[in-house]
């Protein structure tokens, strides 16, 4: 079992950054993947970020270029590093952790909020 607790959601203005923050309750060397999926209100959720744990990532191609996902392994820490936010960026962002197996965890989700 694995416990993720996010933060670094809020309310920003467009063109603005924001870094979002998810720690685990255990080694990310255990775990297989880890990532962001972001759901807007009416909208499906969607992927929007990973990361494996050899490091390779993967984005959504309306992220890329201005979002970058990265680990620190001596923290447990994933992080979601968000550049040029868009209205359209809005939306409640929640981490995962693939152990593998077909076992995954969820964190409980941060809002991000991009208006003028």
């Amino acid at each position: 079992q694995v416990q993720l607790v996010e933060s670094g959601g809020g309310l920003v203005q467009p063109g603005q950054s924001l870094r979002l923050s998810c720690t685990a309750s255990r080694t990310l060397f255990s775990i297989n993947d880890m990532g962001w999926y972001r759901q807007a209100p009416g909208k499906q959720r969607e992927m929007v970020a990973i990361i494996s744990r050899r490091g390779n990532t993967d984005y959504t191609s309306t992220v890329k270029g201005r979002f970058t996902i990265s680990r620190d392994n001596a923290k447990d820490t994933v992080y979601l590093q968000m550049n040029s936010l868009k209205a359209e960026d809005t939306a409640v962002y929640c981490c995962y952790a693939d152990l593998g197996g077909g076992t995954i965890y969820w964190g409980q989700g941060t809002q991000v909020t991009v208006s003028s």
